[in-house]
């Protein structure tokens, strides 16, 4: 197979040229060259997607599979879709759960209502990005088109430290404020999963939106908890609190808590669509175990979460020691 990867050195990008390149594929990534690099023998590309001409590196290419990461203005995107056109067989678009329309009913599968976004828009926030872009790749590839609505994506190579934050506050040890309710289903997909069911549908000629994530209560907090303390070999201890006075104090779910979205929670459906779909199309999820594990190994070689490669800088994720210590203080002992 012939892969065209746009982008190809961050995080999921990355992990699809490294699972196309193991499974001895020729594979070209497309980017401005700026960030990172790619495995021996991945040919790449420069060229900036945003600016004038910057697609002309593409011009003359064959490629059976593109895969495209892209979360900015669909402009981007459809420009690229368009000039691909008749140069690739199947384009998969690495999109987004944000798509959907709020309020979204917990379960709700892909046919739920998706944010309205042009296809040609010149901006936008996240959610219509991703819509956006989505709508740029059908009106180029239609059936040829594969949309990916992953979730929570987590592994090695993470850029935007949610378990990477878990698993450096538990390696410092002592007690560890843990969101409750320990039993909490998550639903979250570890990046070479994703990674290698796009390369499997995308190859098989797959078209249709999916909902690639983990089944609901693939793992549960505790479980995920469980596996960094386990990993991490410290002195650390779980204090289960539950989510009401965590809430009380203003700690918002996600950010200063990564991964933990507790019951009645407004985006608490984001763990907890329905993935029935892409589960019949051959999706499997490893054991978070493994996935804790690897990223844990994968963090001690790199030192640290690396920049998100040609995107602007989140908001550090993560609970302010301060704040955590008076939260554990104020807990009931046990």
């Amino acid at each position: 197979m012939r892969l065209l990867v746009l982008g190809g050195t961050g995080f999921v990008g990355g992990a699809t040229v490294a699972e196309a390149a193991r499974r001895g594929w020729s594979v070209t990534v497309f980017n401005r060259g700026l960030h990172g690099d790619v495995p021996e023998g991945v040919r790449r590309l420069r060229g900036d997607r945003t600016a004038p001409g910057g697609l002309a590196a593409l011009a003359g290419g064959e490629w059976d599979l593109v895969v495209d990461t892209w979360d900015g203005a669909p402009r981007a995107a459809l420009d690229a879709a368009r000039a691909l056109a008749d140069s690739v067989g199947h384009y998969v678009y690495v999109s987004s759960g944000s798509v959907y329309a709020e309020p979204v009913q917990p379960g709700s599968g892909e046919d739920a209502p998706v944010v309205d976004a042009a296809p040609d828009a010149d901006d936008g926030d996240y959610a219509r990005n991703k819509a956006g872009a989505e709508r740029a790749v059908r009106e180029v590839f239609g059936d040829r088109a594969l949309l990916a609505r992953a979730g929570l994506i987590l592994g090695p190579g993470e850029d935007i430290g949610r378990l990477p934050w878990w698993l450096g506050r538990i390696a410092r040890g002592g007690d560890v404020l843990a969101p409750g309710p320990a039993d909490l289903p998550l639903q979250y997909v570890d990046v070479r999963d994703l990674a290698s069911w796009m390369l499997d549908e995308g190859a098989r000629g797959r078209g249709g939106a999916y909902n690639v994530v983990s089944r609901t209560g693939h793992a549960t907090m505790a479980e995920l908890l469980d596996a960094c303390v386990a990993v991490t070999g410290g002195d650390a201890r779980l204090r289960w609190i539950p989510p009401e006075p965590i809430l009380a104090a203003g700690v918002a779910p996600w950010n200063d808590l990564p991964i933990w979205l507790p019951p009645g929670h407004d985006y608490r459906w984001l763990q907890e669509r329905d993935v029935t779909r892409a589960y019949a199309a051959g999706l499997t999820c490893r054991p978070v175990a493994q996935t804790v594990a690897d990223t844990w190994r994968w963090l001690r070689e790199v030192g640290g979460v690396p920049p998100r490669a040609g995107r602007p800088a989140r908001a550090a994720v993560g609970l302010d020691p301060a704040r955590e210590a008076a939260l554990l203080a104020a807990a009931p002992a046990g």
